[in-house]
Order: structure tokens, then C-alpha cells, then sequence
């Protein structure tokens, strides 16, 4: 079993691709904008931004699991989300 400072650098790694994630979640929310207003066609440009959120709330979720097991190994108590 990887140890609490393995799983650490992992967390990092999981933060990088979250900020990543709100990056793209916010660039693709301006496209959509600029689109509308250009009377395009927003429909397939809205479903991949509904696509990055999702995954966004998926890498969440893990690195909240991520955090929960490093305190376990450390003995805390994870916290109640």
C-alpha cells in the first residue's frame, strides 16, 4: 500500500488536472457566449461543456477520496463532506 507521502504527490497531480478541468470549463462557457451571439449553433458546444463539468465533479470526488485515505493513514479522522 502506497504511503501517505505517495499519495500526497498523487494529490497534487489530481489538483493539476482539476485546475486544468476549471480552465476548460471556463474557456468553453466563453465560446458558448461568443456563439450565442453570433446566432450559432450552441447545441453540441454545450453538451461537451456539460461533459467537462461532469468530469470535473468525477475529479472532485476522487480527490476527496484521495484526501479521505491520507488521513487515515496519517490516523485523522477524515472530514464529513
Amino acid at each position: 500500500m502506497p504511503d501517505a507521502w505517495e499519495d500526497r504527490e498523487d494529490l497534487a497531480t489530481v489538483d493539476v488536472h482539476i485546475a486544468a478541468g476549471e480552465r476548460l470549463v471556463a474557456k468553453q462557457s466563453v465560446l458558448i457566449e461568443q456563439m450565442a451571439e453570433r446566432a450559432h449553433d450552441t447545441a453540441e458546444a454545450e453538451r461537451l461543456l456539460q461533459d467537462y463539468e461532469h468530469l470535473l465533479q468525477t475529479w472532485r470526488r476522487h480527490r476527496q477520496l484521495m484526501l479521505d485515505e491520507i488521513m487515515r493513514q496519517e490516523g485523522r479522522e477524515p472530514e464529513a463532506t
